[in-house]
């Protein structure tokens, strides 16, 4: 794709950026066939390739963005199946970031809408905070059919029916290894899961720990800064992902770190480009250096050594998170870990497509993520599984919401099958 960029605009790392990436793009639309917005709303510009239109000329003009390409970039799930279909390596994630920078930087949304992005960005990263809104919506729940933005009914009905306590293991602390040491592994504890579900990162800890991993959980580590950075709202984003770079940087320089571990897909997307995003500031080389490191947790126990099990009789259909498949590149190691450990697993039919959860999609654009919802909670119960296993928190509770199956966390499963307690979604 001809750029038109002026020596003055390039001098931007970010503008520069981009430029590299629409010259790679060479409009062979092979991203519209895998787009689920562009499959849902059957859109040009609802696709890859016109989103990319709208961005090209937004920049090059260097003009504020208008309510025509904040509409088509806010319905972007950025589910990244775009990335694993383009044969010439259009890097959309960091076009569509700035994008989203930019448009937060020039355009002023409508009031609602503003309320709504800023109470998302103080409450959701926050989990002392996002414990309290989710008790306040879970008392105005039966209140939700009255609202009349679809988006306060959405926010309303995501509240679980049940909160867990607050579980100690999320406590600055160090676990150590259960037998000989394999392996000292930092776990991100995260933020929005630690107050929606506790037992991914008790599972998670105790699988580590009996696998042979002193576990770390680092004082003064937090959100990943994913949920704003998806925002735009690049300020609030970095400060939280500087936070965690000094934290782990720390470690490393200390005792040392073999990995940094993460359990939520979507905050190791956003993990493992830290590199980038700090390329042009002060924390680039830490930055880099946290991101050589981090690895899903499926990585790591692809390292270490997971006893065999017996069958289970137990049917797992694998949700494959998009952060995972496509942000992280990862297809086959949550399969390969749950047949190693006796698991019968199926896939549903599109498994590449997204659920419609994606941060905080459902809650903005609810009508797009319900559709999406509900084609994904078919093909999973086409399989008749007994149980739905998926590695990202948000998939969890959006397929979850549609469906009597179980779902859980594939560390849940794999922390069952060696020795830990039974899932305890297994047991409603």
């Amino acid at each position: 794709m001809q750029t038109t960029f002026t020596p003055e605009q390039l001098a931007d790392p970010s503008t520069a950026r981009c430029n590299e990436i629409l010259r790679s793009c060479v409009h062979c639309g092979f991203c519209t066939a895998t787009c689920p917005t562009y499959q849902v709303l059957g859109d040009e510009l609802d696709s890859p390739r016109g989103r990319i239109y709208l961005i090209k000329d937004m920049l090059e003009a260097g003009r504020p963005a208008d309510e025509k390409t904040v509409k088509h970039i806010d319905r972007c799930l950025s589910c990244l199946a775009c990335m694993t279909t383009c044969p010439s390596g259009v890097h959309y994630m960091h076009l569509v970031d700035h994008a989203r920078a930019h448009i937060e930087e020039t355009y002023k949304r409508p009031l609602m809408d503003r309320v709504l992005r800023w109470t998302l960005a103080k409450i959701l990263p926050y989990p002392k905070r996002f414990r309290v809104a989710l008790l306040g919506a879970k008392i105005g729940r039966p209140l939700a059919r009255f609202m009349p933005d679809p988006r306060l009914k959405a926010m309303l009905e995501m509240a679980p029916k049940h909160i867990p306590p607050v579980s100690r293991n999320d406590d600055a602390q160090v676990f150590p290894a259960i037998g000989p040491r394999k392996m000292r592994v930092a776990l991100m504890t995260g933020c929005a899961q630690r107050a929606l579900n506790t037992d991914i990162n008790d599972a998670t800890i105790r699988l580590l720990r009996r696998l042979g991993c002193d576990v770390v959980i680092a004082k003064g580590q937090g959100c990943c800064g994913a949920l704003t950075h998806h925002m735009g709202k690049l300020g609030e984003s970095h400060s939280a992902a500087a936070k965690n770079i000094a934290v782990w940087a720390a470690e490393m320089d200390g005792d040392g770190l073999d990995a940094v571990v993460i359990n939520t897909s979507g905050c190791g997307t956003t993990v493992k480009d830290y590199g980038h995003m700090f390329r042009n500031e002060t924390l680039a080389k830490d930055a880099a250096r946290v991101s050589a490191v981090a690895m899903d947790v499926s990585e790591v126990l692809m390292k270490l050594d997971l006893p065999e099990g017996a069958a289970k009789g137990l049917r797992v259909a694998y949700h494959a998170a998009c952060s995972l498949q496509h942000g992280q590149q990862i297809k086959t190691h949550p399969k390969t870990l749950l047949k190693r450990a006796g698991f019968e697993v199926v896939e549903p039919s599109d498994s590449h497509l997204c659920c419609g959860s994606a941060g905080t999609y459902n809650l903005m654009q609810p009508e797009i993520s319900g559709q999406l919802k509900a084609r994904k909670v078919k093909t999973l119960e086409a399989k008749t599984p007994d149980v739905i296993s998926a590695g990202n928190i948000g998939c969890m509770m959006q397929i979850g919401s549609a469906t009597k199956v179980p779902v859980v966390h594939t560390v849940e499963l794999l922390d069952w099958a060696t020795g830990g307690p039974k899932p305890a979604a297994l047991d409603v």
